[in-house]
């Protein structure tokens, strides 16, 4: 990187950019702000805004919008007025789960514009998975009318410890997973940046930019399943930890010895085999219908799952617990959770569940895409 200087020319143009394209993004539609509202709005000389909106024009992100209703039939020339283009360019969010893969479509204004989702065994191999994402991509972009080049980031998370490179470290939910180079193996379909994250880090973006946790900055999302898995954002920011492990709380129950989930879950003294969601469904339903062992094996699975997530309450201190995952669909799990997190810790946090739901993940994908496009609008450093 160059050095830059207070005085540098190069760096005070990139600023004035970045103030006003975030004033135009800003801008609450359908209203079109004018050279004297933007002037306004940066604190910049018009001479500056006028130029620095030309040059945004010649890069395609802004355009000059319509006058306003009502001011085309005023005397003189009305005031010429500007938007973001937020078809300037389209975002990808994609989660690659162990039943499906699902992706969003967005425009650079993060407004989905277009969804698509397909069905993979549990047992598909890495590159059979691999092959899904890129069949639910080819439909998404096709039916969407959207070029490949037209794509600005594409944000994917997929279970697992991801480090930085997009590298999965390890991945025991998905066969084939552990070591697997998953941002490189992906960015061979792209041109545009793939980001890799965690799916739990995902969700719980996700929630803080269009679900129930809007207004809390201090959140722990608990993707809810045979082995939970948690993402937490301190102070609005999401908590990777330094390896990319953060939130594992599966593995807590490894501390103790204590049973494995085949046994926790087992009614008849044998673990449960094959354990898969079907079958813990199956538990839970005859629990709710009277079966006293059905009964005690939903109370050991609730049990974990709330020293799982008390762990993380006592160490973090959230506002804030998220329950999603496919755990928060069964009846009779938000409640106790409620009420033990009251007993065992010193500061009980609000619980609620998911108001994103299945879609929380990709949804939270696709927004990891969008700051990255936004950190490159709004970059001031040097190019060089």
């Amino acid at each position: 990187m160059g050095r830059l200087t207070g005085g540098d020319p190069s760096l005070l143009r990139r600023i004035n950019s970045a103030v006003v394209l975030h004033a135009l993004r800003a801008a609450a539609p359908p209203a079109a702000p004018t050279l004297t509202d933007l002037t306004k709005a940066t604190g910049l000389s018009r001479p500056t805004v006028e130029g620095v909106v030309e040059g945004l024009m010649e890069a395609g992100l802004v355009v000059e919008a319509p006058a306003e209703e009502g001011e085309a039939r005023r005397q003189g020339r009305p005031a010429r007025r500007f938007r973001f283009r937020v078809e300037a360019g389209h975002l990808m969010g994609i989660e690659i789960g162990p039943h499906r893969i699902a992706a969003l479509m967005a425009d650079l204004g993060g407004r989905v514009t277009g969804s698509a989702s397909l069905e993979v065994p549990e047992t598909a191999s890495a590159d059979e998975r691999l092959g899904c994402v890129r069949v639910a991509v080819a439909d998404l972009l096709e039916r969407s009318g959207v070029p490949r080049s037209r794509l600005r980031a594409v944000g994917v998370a997929s279970p697992g410890i991801v480090e930085a490179d997009g590298t999965v470290r390890l991945g025991t939910a998905l066969p084939g997973w552990t070591g697997l180079p998953l941002g490189e193996r992906l960015q061979r379909s792209f041109r545009c940046p793939v980001l890799v994250e965690n799916d739990a880090n995902a969700a719980v973006v996700a929630e803080h930019w269009k679900g129930v946790a809007t207004g809390s900055d201090d959140v722990v999302f608990v993707l809810a399943g045979l082995s939970p898995g948690a993402g937490s954002l301190i102070g609005g920011r999401l908590h990777r930890g330094y390896g990319g492990a953060a939130g594992e709380i599966g593995a807590l129950h490894l501390l103790g010895r204590e049973a494995t989930p085949e046994e926790v879950l087992s009614t008849t003294g044998e673990p449960l085999h094959p354990l898969d969601e079907a079958q813990v469904a199956q538990v839970f339903a005859l629990a709710r219908e009277g079966d006293e062992r059905a009964a005690e094996a939903v109370g050991r699975f609730i049990r974990r799952l709330v020293h799982d997530v008390a762990a993380l309450v006592l160490a973090l201190d959230p506002e804030l617990v998220v329950v999603g995952g496919w755990a928060a669909g069964l009846d009779g799990v938000l409640e106790p959770l409620r009420a033990e997190l009251a007993r065992y810790c010193l500061r009980p946090p609000k619980v609620a569940l998911s108001l994103l739901g299945e879609a929380a993940v990709a949804t939270g994908a696709l927004r990891l895409a969008l700051d990255h496009v936004e950190e490159q609008l709004f970059a001031v450093d040097s190019p060089h």
